[in-house]
């Protein structure tokens, strides 16, 4: 039977291990949950700065001023469309990618690193790129491209289509998508680098094509990596600012739900408000973020069992 010694003993033991992490949850808490408890509460004011004489309590108005909001109903499919457009084109490109660096090649590594570079940029420098050098209708590269083709070609009126203004939600897909696929490759290449290699091997033996490994192999081994980084995409290009901002303003129907929410709290000046959004927003990211967790659990499960 244990003793009392031993149990004080034993806990002493867990806390003399749990102590050191404690500075670090303390301050994760208070960096995190605070600011969110008290985005909750003013979430339940009505709090407008436009109007400081009328703040109080406003129960749920504000969260039945969110859902029955028309701009925010826009942002939500505006964010929808963008999100999902982003994550399906950069998990193909992805995919791809990370096909091509399972091959073995000279120069594999600097490739590589040239690759992962975009999503080393820094997200509103990545956006003053897109929108300067490449989608600038007088000195950007895109249209400097199209100039230098057509003079190629004897023509002295090439087209000069104004990129932000002509596809605004596609410019800014695109920069997103160039920022994001890297982060696509680098998980779907460590799920082929943890394929078996014994099956690939026993398949090539057994006259398999290259398109059978990768259709009844390949492919059903990338699928939980394929889900986790679909789930992690969209939690982060939900949460995207930086593009919507520097690009286009919110403008031209590109306001996606961040956008909105910062419309509120700077422009409208409306805090209830603003705070009501985004806890509705933080409660959805949240909803996908479990199942991102529980995908990450899972692929841990599958990797501890082998």
């Amino acid at each position: 039977m244990r003793t009392r010694a031993t149990d004080r003993t034993s806990r002493a033991r867990d806390w003399a291990r749990r102590a050191p992490l404690l500075p670090a949850l303390v301050f994760l808490i208070a960096v995190t949950q605070l600011p969110f408890v008290a985005t909750v509460v003013i979430s339940f004011t009505r709090w407008n700065a436009l109007a400081p004489d009328h703040r109080g309590f406003a129960a749920f108005d504000n969260y039945l001023a969110v859902f029955t909001d028309p701009a925010l109903r826009a942002s939500v499919g505006t964010t929808v469309l963008l999100t999902a457009t982003v994550v399906l084109v950069s998990l193909l490109l992805g995919l791809g990618l990370a096909l091509l660096l399972d091959r073995g090649f000279r120069g594999r590594g600097v490739v590589r690193t040239m690759l992962i570079t975009p999503f080393l940029v820094v997200p509103v420098a990545s956006a003053l790129i897109w929108k300067h050098a490449l989608y600038n209708a007088s000195y950007g590269l895109l249209d400097g491209s199209l100039t230098w083709l057509w003079r190629l070609f004897g023509s002295d009126h090439p087209p000069q289509p104004d990129w932000m203004t002509n596809s605004p939600l596609t410019a800014v897909e695109l920069s997103l998508i160039w920022q994001w696929t890297p982060f696509m490759m680098l998980i779907l290449l460590a799920g082929l680098q943890s394929r078996p290699a014994d099956a690939v091997e026993a398949a090539r033996m057994d006259g398999a094509s290259p398109f059978d490994i990768f259709r009844y192999l390949t492919l059903p081994h990338l699928r939980r990596y394929l889900e986790l980084a679909a789930l992690l995409g969209t939690v982060y290009i939900v949460q995207n600012f930086d593009a919507v901002f520097t690009i286009t303003s919110g403008g031209l129907g590109t306001a996606n739900l961040p956008y909105t929410i910062y419309q509120t709290f700077y422009q409208a000046h409306d805090y209830g408000r603003a705070s009501a959004q985004g806890v509705v927003v933080v409660l959805c990211s949240l909803l996908v973020a479990t199942f991102a967790l529980r995908t990450v659990s899972s692929l841990l499960r599958e990797e501890i069992t082998r």
